[in-house]
């Protein structure tokens, strides 16, 4: 036996021995007849991954080698091939990790104010320099900076913003239905769901396409979907970039607390809600705060080359064998802040442990099924996806097999902890045919499909599956349902609320006493059957007319005929 196995092996048995008696409980569950998926070894594999000696899973760590050794081991013991076609079980991710150390200083007239951080604001510069200044940059509001051509939106208008500090809301224009105003206008921006325009992500996308110089955005809570802490564990710490990545980009980024957009807002003769509900007119033009904002960012930076874990299952078929189907779930996670006292490890359980566990359930029972499907099956453990989707992004942009013989991504980031739903949610509702066969799978299970509870999240943008549908692979992100089998109505969101404050990217997140996996055993044995079905059948997944992601699909495929 050597090093890597004997460590896995102990990993195995120490995580048995911990959770005991509740995961054998777990197995009397709906799936308790399936002799691969297993809540016990779900349970197992996620306490392993979420242990202290992973280190919270931080990419570029001891905990990063400690977490894809252990990952590769699980893949080889299943019987699974290495899924690189170099012989190896990983993709390497070439990165650049920064720590910024970022001063913010506000000048209206003679008058100067320093920000203080994390309370005011976090910030720091994506450029990979070790020093960058913006000094005497104007200040202006932007409202959402939306430029939408297919609602008529343009936040930008005919303004030029270059070398400028922009500050933006978060979040879609919530633009009142004019039939009824309780209610927001389906046909702007899906309503009550985020579009891309949404994201945070974009915001800093259009404020370099314009050539501005710096991006604030101001975090309010509801409609960024997290609260300020996140912000300042996820990105007042160590962040990572794509190494050499040459996107344009701001040379100063971040967020301001409501707080102090408030005080900002009246220092420029307003106020904030007066400004939040000018951004809601189409007629909106940027507005100058007569302001200036310096940045000064000393960056600590280092070479980081993480990894993606990739094992495969190849396809019975020797004429679809060169087709894929590929499984995804982020292995990383925040890693460890010793700034903290006490607990220091975020041991990221919920987020995404337990997905990374699902993938291994999954892999597993593909593997040990008396016979293999017919085309081949693909099994990406991805790095730094809470760095923005990074290891995603570098596979789907450097694909190991040819995106046009992908047939799709079925993605896990967390799964059901509380037992058995009568429902299964999929992320993005009615973008591709994968919908069409979970319902039927659904159906079977005695269950039904919605889209996900709380559309205004964004979600369907914050997780690995995303970078794949960018490139016009059709996507699948499938989530534990709401409504839950023998608990009372309303449950579900009191859990996902409860989870989002007191665990989400805390160093809390840790596998909870009172864990139920039933109801993730069974989503992932849909989950398991949507790829067999895709495997073996002789239609490819597409997209749906109208989604955002079919032209790019539809070119990939008669490019290569």
């Amino acid at each position: 036996m050597n090093g890597a196995v004997r460590r896995s092996f102990l990993h195995w048995i120490v995580a048995v021995g911990i959770v005991g008696a509740r995961a054998l409980a777990a197995d009397r569950g709906p799936g308790a007849g399936s002799a691969a998926i297993r809540a016990s070894d779900l349970l197992a594999r996620t306490t392993v991954l979420a242990s202290d000696e992973f280190e919270g899973r931080g990419p570029g760590t001891r905990g990063e080698e400690r977490t894809t050794s252990w990952l590769a081991d699980q893949f080889r013991s299943m019987g699974l091939e290495p899924g690189n076609p170099d012989g190896s079980w990983f993709q390497d991710v070439p990165m650049v990790g920064m720590r910024s150390e970022t001063r913010v200083t506000f000048h209206k007239g003679s008058a100067a104010e320093t920000l203080t951080s994390p309370q005011d604001f976090v910030s720091w510069s994506p450029s990979q320099q070790d020093h960058m200044a913006v000094a005497a940059s104007e200040m202006v509001f932007v409202g959402y900076g939306v430029v939408a051509p297919e609602y008529g939106w343009d936040d930008f208008k005919d303004v030029d913003v270059r070398g400028k500090t922009v500050v933006f809301l978060i979040n879609d224009p919530p633009i009142p239905d004019p039939k009824d105003p309780s209610k927001l206008d389906d046909a702007m921006f899906k309503g009550k769901a985020m579009t891309y325009y949404g994201r945070w992500t974009y915001k800093y996308e259009i404020a370099a396409a314009k050539g501005a110089a710096a991006a604030l955005i101001v975090h309010e809570t509801k409609p960024a979907a997290y609260p300020w802490f996140v912000v300042v564990n996820s990105w007042g710490r160590e962040r990572f970039d794509l190494a050499g990545n040459t996107e344009a980009q701001v040379q100063a980024a971040g967020w301001i607390s409501l707080e102090r957009a408030q005080k900002l807002f009246a220092a420029a003769g307003t106020s904030y809600e007066a400004a939040k509900q000018a951004a809601l007119r189409r007629d909106f033009r940027p507005m100058p705060l007569g302001m200036t904002a310096d940045f000064a960012v000393t960056n600590t930076i280092r070479q980081v080359r993480s990894k993606n874990v990739v094992a495969k299952l190849t396809g019975s078929d020797p004429k679809l064998r060169d087709e894929w189907v590929v499984y995804t779930a982020h292995w990383d996670h925040l890693g460890r802040d010793e700034k903290l006292a006490g607990d220091q490890i975020y041991n990221g359980a919920a987020d995404n442990a337990i997905g990374t566990a699902g993938l291994l359930g999954i892999a597993e029972a593909f593997a040990k099924a008396p016979a293999r499907p017919k085309r081949s099956l693909l099994f990406l453990a991805v790095t730094a996806e809470e760095q923005g989707l990074l290891g995603a992004k570098f596979y789907a942009t450097r694909p190991l097999y040819p995106l046009r013989r992908t047939l799709a991504d079925i993605n896990m980031d967390g799964l059901n902890t509380w037992g058995r739903t009568r429902d299964f949610s999929v992320v993005g509702l009615g973008n591709s045919t994968l919908d069409d066969i979970v319902l039927g799978i659904a159906i079977g299970q005695g269950r039904t499909v919605k889209p996900e509870a709380m559309p205004e999240k964004g979600t369907f943008y914050r997780s690995d599956h995303f970078e794949f549908a960018k490139v016009g692979v059709p996507a699948l992100y499938g989530k534990g349902g709401m409504d839950y089998r023998d608990k009372p109505p309303g449950y579900g969101q009191t859990k996902a609320d409860e989870y989002t404050e007191r665990d989400y990217h805390k160093v809390s997140d840790d596998v909870k006493p009172d864990w139920d996996l039933s109801g993730a055993v069974e989503d992932l044995e849909l989950l398991h059957q949507v790829g067999e079905r895709v495997a073996d059948g002789k239609k490819w997944p597409a997209w749906k007319p109208g989604t955002e992601f079919k032209a790019k699909r539809d070119a990939m495929l008669d490019a290569a005929r």
